[in-house]
Formats: C-alpha cells, sequence, structure tokens
C-alpha cells in the first residue's frame, strides 16, 4: 500500500479554506509536487478550482433538504455520516492519485471538528491505510481584533485539536487585511503564540456587557493555558514566503520531508527538522509588510506573568 501525504484542511466559515486550497496546489505544483484536492464540501457548488474529487458526486446537500425535508445544517450532517458509512468511495477515488500530495477541502460547519464524529472517523480511517495526514486549522484573523471573539476561537481551536487527533497546525488567515477591522492592542506574536491571556481579560473588563461574564472568561482562559497546545502561525495566500513557511511546518508534522518523494539533500533535511528559521522573524515579516506599531508590546518575560 503506498503512502499519501497531504493535508485535512479544516476552519469556521469564511476562514479562507477554498481560497487556501487553491493556493497550496498552486504553490505546491510549481515546487514540482503532484496535487489533487479533494471537495468534502456538499453545499459549495461554486468552486475556484476544478476538484480532483468531489463528494457532490456522491451526495449533495441540496438532495438531502429535498428528501429527507432537512435543514441545511441537518443535511450537512447527513452528508458526512453518509460518506462515513461509504468510506469506501472516498478511499478509492483517493487511491486513483495515490502519487499526489492530496488537500481535503471540509465543510465550514463548526461541529463537525469540535464534538460531531463522522470526519474524525473518516480520517482515522484513511490513517490506518498509511494516509500521512496534518489537519491544518484556519481562523480568519479578523478575530485577533476582538478580544472576546479571540478566546472564543483559541478554545475553537482546542477543541478541534483534541477532537481530530492529527497532527495539527493552526493558521492565522488573511494577514495581508489583519489591520482592515481595526489596529489590534498587541503585537502579532501576542496572538500567534497565545501568550499570557490575562491581558485579554484586562481588556474585557472595560466593556460593561463581558464584565459580568469574568469568571466565565478566566475559567475558559485558564482551560486554554492549562492544555498549552494552541498556537498559529500567520499566513497570506498572496505572500510566496507565507506559504512556504506554512508548507515547512506542515511537511515536519506529517513526516513528508522525510519520505522519498522528492531529492532531497541532508542539508535541507535539518534545515526542515530543527526550524532554521526563526519563528519570531517569520511574525517580524508579516507584521512589518501588514501591520502599523502595535499599541502595546508583550514579552514572554517574568514580569508578563
Amino acid at each position: 500500500m503506498p503512502v499519501i501525504f497531504g493535508q485535512l484542511v479544516v476552519g469556521p466559515p469564511g476562514s479562507g479554506k477554498t481560497t487556501y486550497c487553491k493556493g497550496m496546489a498552486e504553490f505546491l505544483t510549481k515546487l514540482g509536487r503532484k496535487v489533487a484536492i479533494v471537495n468534502l464540501d456538499p453545499a459549495n457548488d461554486c468552486l475556484p478550482y476544478k476538484p480532483d474529487i468531489d463528494l457532490s458526486n456522491l451526495i449533495t446537500v441540496e438532495d438531502v433538504m429535498t428528501q429527507l425535508k432537512l435543514g441545511p445544517n441537518g443535511a450537512l450532517l447527513y452528508c458526512m455520516e453518509y460518506l462515513e458509512k461509504n468510506f469506501d468511495w472516498l478511499h478509492t477515488e483517493c487511491l486513483k492519485h495515490k502519487d499526489h500530495y492530496i488537500l481535503f477541502d471540509c465543510p465550514g460547519q463548526v461541529e463537525l471538528y469540535t464534538h460531531h464524529k463522522s470526519i474524525r472517523n473518516i480520517f482515522q480511517q484513511l490513517t490506518k491505510f498509511d494516509y500521512r495526514l496534518t489537519a491544518v486549522h484556519l481562523v480568519d484573523s479578523f478575530y485577533c481584533s476582538d478580544p472576546h471573539k479571540f478566546i472564543s476561537v483559541l478554545l475553537t481551536s482546542l477543541s478541534t485539536m483534541l477532537q481530530l487527533e492529527l497532527p495539527h497546525v493552526n493558521i492565522l488567515s488573511k494577514t495581508d487585511l489583519i489591520e482592515q477591522y481595526g489596529k489590534l492592542a498587541f503585537n502579532l506574536d501576542f496572538y500567534t503564540e497565545v501568550l499570557d491571556l490575562s491581558h485579554l481579560l484586562s481588556h474585557l473588563e472595560d466593556d460593561p456587557f463581558f464584565k459580568k461574564f469574568k469568571k466565565l472568561n478566566e475559567a475558559i482562559c485558564g482551560v486554554i493555558e492549562d492544555y498549552s497546545l494552541v498556537s498559529f502561525i500567520s499566513c497570506s495566500v498572496k505572500d510566496k514566503e507565507s506559504m512556504l513557511s506554512v508548507m515547512k511546518v506542515v511537511d515536519r508534522a506529517n513526516g513528508y520531508i522525510f519520505g522519498d518523494q522528492e531529492e532531497r539533500n541532508i542539508q535541507a533535511l535539518l534545515s526542515y527538522a530543527v526550524g532554521a528559521e526563526f519563528e519570531a522573524e517569520k511574525i517580524q515579516h508579516i507584521q512589518d509588510k501588514y501591520m502599523s506599531n502595535a499599541s502595546t508590546d508583550i514579552h514572554t518575560t517574568d514580569d508578563s506573568k
């Protein structure tokens, strides 16, 4: 059985999953990889790319809504459960592209990744057939501009990581648009590295509405910090350096860099494995390119704890 590498691209609606899949496919193709895109969203009939495998050929949300009288959310859940029961169809289609790097473009319904089991079960079955997959969880960088929304995003990201049980990379997408919704309270590295969340809580206390949820927000932040799993990579599909950084992190996560699909030398492997580029430099590049100076600078020193 051949080893198949790929990415499971997930995230909430509007986070840029489809745009990311199109951009990453084009980027990898230019590097010499053979790439196949799988559309797993049976409700998305307006794609900017031509999928190599399309779930709509098996089942569509529209048909389910018509025949079973379900709403759009219930119909999408039904489609995922139907795909789980017809796993052989997906596996057979993927084997037709066994010499390709596969990108799975998933639906945007959050509960599919936080507590519903079909997506997890489908990809757990694929891993048994030697699919080496990395879950790439996209979050719109817009949420950095609103403390209470960013805390919600952190909790969703943590829940997704624990639910999917795959090598996992969290991405702040659309960083080229990050300040169109307002200036950030902190430097970008505060959000990517998920530094001391007490600073976010202090901003929430200034809001009369969220002040009454102080204990709840403190408890949520406590859970996130106790697990200490969530961090982000910034990404703009339009920025080649940003896409290269994401590709390297994903390749380390699923082990692609240690495979034999491409010619590699020892220096390249070591560069990938130890992360020759410092993450702080990458974040600074994004910040200098797309952001004005943030109002508050947070550093990981004892004074900030």
